[in-house]
């Protein structure tokens, strides 16, 4: 029971992430409310399946490096992720495309990183 309240906590906190980071002038626009929650379970499903496989992709140079690179390969598997999922939900867009994505994937996890740390979970 409590992984799927976790699971509701994450999906509430990600569309709020998702409708803060649509105010910001980076070019992630959203809908409606209703569009961040949809985008919010998006992006969950979307890292569920692309994170593991991008994870297999980036082992050589993850293993060839000695790890000093794994942000890198995990923000890259963010912004794909972030613009796959904008891809998917019709009414989230990237207006300046690649670049949305990727400012969109570091505001995201920055606003997420800062509502998880101010929520008493």
């Amino acid at each position: 029971m409590n992984d799927i309240i976790g699971l509701l906590i994450t999906w509430v906190v990600t569309a709020i992430s998702f409708f803060i980071i649509s105010k910001l002038p980076i070019g992630v626009e959203i809908d409606t409310i209703g569009k961040t929650f949809i985008s919010a379970a998006v992006l969950g499903l979307v890292s569920a399946v692309v994170k593991p496989i991008m994870r297999v992709i980036f082992l050589v140079p993850n293993v060839l490096t000695l790890t000093l690179f794994h942000w890198l390969f995990t923000f890259i598997a963010s912004v794909i992720c972030f613009g796959i999922a904008a891809w998917l939900v019709q009414g989230f867009r990237l207006r300046f495309g690649i670049w949305s994505a990727i400012l969109g994937a570091f505001a995201l996890s920055i606003v997420n990183s800062l509502l998880f740390r101010i929520l008493p979970i």
